[in-house]
């Protein structure tokens, strides 16, 4: 409350009207599966194109685990179908199961500095065979640094314009000068501050060594020029190049304060999260006493066996101090290569791990994501009953836990591939959940990558659907009677008599109906309890309950009483009566389509006294006409109705 206590005019704001609930998002979505590349174990960042998606996590091409039988990319076509149904947003989860548990390393492509003694390592950043590369150094020698400046009563001072300190420059005479002073060669800068002055040296970093100081250069004698590195990675499968330009070469060297040198800017542990997850090598110095400093880093690339880059026979050397060589002459390249998909992945690496340092795997990472309201695993049923039956159930079983843990979240279960429909039964008999809706049978597509007709898990396309039907109509409409349209086809064609052995189970069907195209036909959870029985049901819930959970937070430590009590029902039902005049709830009247009731009738004094505030919510929620039903009979035009 105010103080009021000096004589004054006093204007205060006050709010006179009750607080607002805003509807939250039910069409973001998270994937989990493995990929070709991408991070394991940082927060996922969220996905809005599958050109994003291809960039972090890799192209379309098959995956190899651990022999030479390729698999489809499961998850590069879930996502693919997710956005062409209609998607948004997805988050991506990549699990990878290493084959030797005991490489430091594991599935990660690498490569060694060739021909040089000091020894020079790169690592793909992730595991995976689209991380074999090839990555090129590139040496730069930028302009003249040196120049001279007109000195008050006569004569010119040398000065340098742009040098940073630890910058390896590259120091030469101009042609036709004196004897120098100075040998021609790359050095060290160093700024003195004890004689304010530039000092050069050539190996080491003591200044007291330093072979050279900037009174030793004159602009008209000598040339000073920095030198910098460009990376570039070119994955060996395709895709785009990646390119880091004007990198220092010197591990300490900083710009604003900030590292950006080439040991830096492909350090393990990046100075950001973004570059955490797209840049895609890591350097590394084996010896770090032996690339201490810059120029121990140039001399070892110099020192490198130049019948391995691109360079001409005269070395790396010899082309940087050529004035007319190009760029192409002054790369020096190392291959990653033995880079490897792993084995497939366990159901243990989908359920997912915390580390000693928090990082997050698997489903695991869901967790702090609380605007993921569908969460699915494409591909994760492929060989269902075959060569993955240990771990596909579990798999199927993991995300329903997770969709319940959750509790604003629901599971898209695929079904297994090729499968009868005994079979699809008899793994739908073994699960129940209002949290989980299974769909049968596979997408038949096209892929890209062969040309071929080939069958996809529903997965990606249901999850399209969910985030289509939201955004078109509404999250009470049920996500069914919808085409599919990516299909060419469905790996089994139902007919109704099918479905009615299905549908009762609560197996959702994708049908063909002539003229009609391809749809999905069914909207069921596989719970058994009937009033969960359908999807939209299940998925409106969720958006009440969270909305109102997130648009309630300001009750929190406020007095418990009367007028709490009566600001909280006013916003409640404020939000329920825009729900009922949007069509979401049953009713011709608001009264019958809800009640709020927050009183000394739902409180107790032990309630209030344990610092409880109890509200009670009663909605009609509207279910889907499933059943369409006309009675049709004979009627004559003398008989009454």
């Amino acid at each position: 409350m105010s103080e009021y206590l000096a004589p004054g005019v006093f204007v205060e704001e006050v709010s006179f009207r009750a607080k607002s609930i805003e509807g939250v998002s039910t069409t973001t979505t998270g994937f989990v599966g493995p990929t070709r590349y991408g991070p394991l174990n940082i927060e996922p960042e969220i996905v809005t194109s599958l050109v994003e998606f291809e960039r972090t996590y890799g192209g379309r091409d098959k995956l190899v685990f651990d022999g030479p039988v390729e698999i489809d990319n499961f998850m590069w076509h879930g996502v693919r179908a997710f956005f062409e149904e209609g998607g948004k947003r997805v988050y991506i989860s990549r699990v990878f199961t290493p084959i030797d548990a005991t490489d430091v390393r594991p599935g990660c492509a690498r490569g060694s500095l060739p021909g040089s003694p000091a020894a020079l390592t790169v690592y793909a950043r992730f595991p995976g065979r689209a991380g074999n590369a090839r990555v090129g150094f590139v040496l730069n020698a930028g302009q003249n640094l040196l120049a001279d400046v007109p000195v008050p009563g006569g004569g010119t001072l040398t000065v340098v314009n742009s040098l940073l300190p630890r910058d390896v420059v590259w120091i030469r005479a101009r042609p036709g000068a004196p004897s120098p002073a100075v040998a021609d060669g790359y050095y060290l800068a160093l700024w003195d501050a004890a004689n304010e002055s530039w000092a050069f040296v050539s190996s080491g970093e003591d200044i007291s060594s330093a072979e050279a100081v900037l009174s030793d250069l004159s602009a008209a004698a000598y040339e000073l020029r920095a030198i910098t590195a460009t990376a570039t990675v070119q994955p060996l499968s395709g895709g785009e190049t990646f390119v880091a330009a004007d990198l220092a070469l010197d591990p300490r060297h900083q710009r604003a304060g900030s590292p950006d040198s080439l040991f830096a800017y492909f350090a393990e542990q990046p100075a950001s999260l973004s570059r955490a997850r797209t840049v895609p090598i890591v350097i590394r110095a084996d010896d770090v006493a032996a690339i201490g400093t810059g120029t121990e880093l140039l001399n070892a690339l110099f020192d490198a066996d130049p019948n391995a880059s691109a360079s001409p026979p005269q070395g790396l050397r010899a082309a940087l101090e050529s004035a007319d060589s190009t760029p192409a002459e002054r790369t020096l390249a190392i291959l990653l290569d033995d880079g490897n998909d792993g084995q497939r992945p366990f159901a243990s690496d989908y359920e997912g791990a915390v580390d000693g340092a928090d990082c997050k795997t698997g489903l695991r990472q869901f967790e702090d994501l609380e605007d993921i309201s569908i969460v699915a695993a494409p591909g994760s049923t492929y060989g269902y009953g075959g060569s993955y039956a240990t771990h596909a159930p579990s798999i199927v079983r993991a995300l329903i836990r997770h969709a319940e843990r959750m509790k604003y979240c629901i599971a898209v279960l695929d079904s297994g591939d090729n499968q009868s429909i005994s079979e699809v039964r008899a793994m739908r008999a073994q699960l129940d959940s209002k949290h989980a809706a299974l769909y049968y049978p596979w997408v038949r597509v096209l892929d890209p990558l062969t040309q071929r007709e080939t069958h996809m898990p529903p997965s990606g396309f249901v999850a399209g659907i969910y985030a289509r039907n939201d955004v078109n109509r509404a999250v009470y409409k049920a996500p069914a009677n919808e085409v599919v349209n990516l299909a060419l086809g469905f790996e089994r064609f139902l007919n109704k008599a099918q479905q009615e052995v299905l549908n009762p189970e609560g197996i959702n069907c994708f049908r063909y109906f002539e003229g009609r195209g391809m749809r999905l036909w069914g909207a069921r959870t596989i719970s058994s309890d009937p009033e969960w029985k359908y999807v939209n049901l299940r998925r409106y819930f969720a958006y009440l309950e969270r909305s109102i959970d997130k648009g309630t937070q300001w009750a929190v430590f406020e007095p418990n009483g009367e007028q709490l009590w009566a600001n909280v029902r006013r916003t409640i039902e404020d939000f329920l009566l825009n729900e009922w005049q949007n069509g979401a709830l049953l009713g011709e009247k608001p009264e019958k389509s809800y009640f709020v009731k927050c009183d000394r009738s739902t409180m107790s004094q032990n309630d209030l006294d344990n610092g409880r505030l109890i509200c009670l919510i009663g909605v009609a929620p509207l279910r889907p006409a499933e059943f369409v039903i006309f009675r049709i009979g004979q009627w004559t035009a003398d008989r009454k109705v």
